[in-house]
């Protein structure tokens, strides 16, 4: 990457001219079950991003898919009296629409509505995508952004997929050595081929395992559509939950023992750990489920009370899963820490929930990041188009 692109200095100004800022896109909301979180996570950034630095563009994604300009204002993107927000309610009046680019090389976002000239946006020199599950967080928007050309803080198409999926994520720790934990898929087509021998094989599983058990959509994340079930009579419910966000279903063994987080945050030398988190037991809960996590704030213990030893440890394996499923940019590692001493991995999210009660930002606050500095952080890295440099110098 030439200077001339850096993030520090974008582009030549003319002589007698201020520079151009870099203009960060700030896309949110989005088709998936984590519409609302996503919106929450959009109004954080869009509340700490160093406005002096960078010129921001705020993009809602609908829950039916449509793209649209949104009003730059944080404080309606909260959660008030336990309901979360969404793009419909923050939409810019009209029935325009925002169009990004679809060739390499032009970084010009419009907006168009019908029966006028589309609207030059701008040019846009990093999107900074904070949308969770599928079609945002799975690869696909990623795979959008590589295909228009433009830099993107976070992860790329493989590593995105594989952080979505639980199964090819287990996988690919597994592979690599990483330890992880007992758990069955059972795939749309078993399903539909066979329900009653899909519900035996988890009975099997459980045989062998113990209840109680987690039944979860294989593709999904901020604990949405899990169940923990304690026994058969609780098996139906939780297989149509799953199944109402995504065909395909994990089940996971009970691990005993202590919830710990790690962040994982990319540096021009290379990834770094946070100091870790720890979830504890949640008493109004059974466990750190959707409404613990973001209604009720459920509290995690910052920095987690560790010995060094086991900070390290927990720190190694949150670096080894990031290059494991090469991620970029960040993540937050989840593990067990179970009871005869030994760190599991459960899971990494590529986009971690980016809300002031996260527990990503709340790691990295107490590691010396603060939260204008990891947005900044986040858009230092891309802003100068590393990806797709790359790509067309290969």
């Amino acid at each position: 990457m030439s200077s001339e692109n850096s993030p520090q200095n974008p582009a030549l100004p003319e002589p007698g001219t201020e520079p151009r800022k870099p203009r960060v896109a700030v896309v949110f909301g989005g088709r998936s079950s984590e519409h609302g979180i996503s919106v929450v996570t959009g109004g954080a950034v869009l509340g700490s991003i160093d406005r002096s630095r960078y010129d921001v563009l705020p993009i809602g994604i609908t829950t039916e898919g449509g793209w649209v300009l949104t009003a730059d204002e944080p404080a309606r993107m909260a959660i008030t009296e336990r309901t979360v927000p969404d793009v419909d309610a923050l939409a810019e009046p009209g029935e325009g629409a925002v169009v990004l680019p679809v060739a390499p090389g032009n970084r010009e976002v419009l907006y168009s509505e019908p029966g006028s000239v589309p609207k030059v946006l701008g040019d846009v020199d990093v999107v900074f995508p904070v949308l969770h599950g599928p079609y945002g967080e799975d690869g696909t928007f990623q795979g959008l952004l590589e295909l228009a050309g433009i830099p993107y803080v976070g992860s790329g198409v493989l590593a995105s997929a594989v952080g979505q999926d639980k199964e090819y994520m287990k996988r690919v720790f597994s592979s690599f050595g990483l330890p992880v934990g007992p758990y069955l898929v059972i795939r749309p087509r078993e399903w539909d081929a066979d329900e009653a021998a899909a519900r035996a094989r988890i009975t099997e599983f459980a045989g062998e395992h113990g209840w109680p058990l987690f039944v979860k959509p294989a593709r999904g994340g901020s604990s949405v559509g899990i169940t923990k079930v304690d026994g058969p009579e609780g098996l139906d419910a939780a297989l149509a939950e799953a199944r109402r966000h995504d065909p395909k279903i994990l089940v996971e063994s009970l691990l005993r023992g202590r919830e710990i987080e790690c962040g994982v945050l990319e540096f021009e030398d290379g990834p770094r750990a946070s100091v870790p988190a720890e979830i504890p037991p949640v008493q109004a809960h059974d466990f750190y489920d959707f409404e613990a996590k973001y209604i009720d704030s459920a509290p995690g213990l910052v920095p987690a009370p560790l010995t060094e030893e086991q900070t390290a440890e927990v720190q190694r394996l949150a670096v080894e899963a990031f290059e494991a499923a090469s991620c970029e940019g960040l993540v937050r590692a989840d593990f067990f820490l179970t009871e005869d001493g030994g760190f599991v991995i459960n899971e990494i999210n590529t986009m971690p929930g980016f809300t002031p009660i996260s527990m990503y930002p709340r790691m990295w606050q107490e590691s010396g990041v603060d939260y204008p500095a990891l947005v900044d952080q986040g858009c230092l890295l891309r802003s100068g188009g590393r990806r797709t440099e790359q790509v067309r110098q290969t």
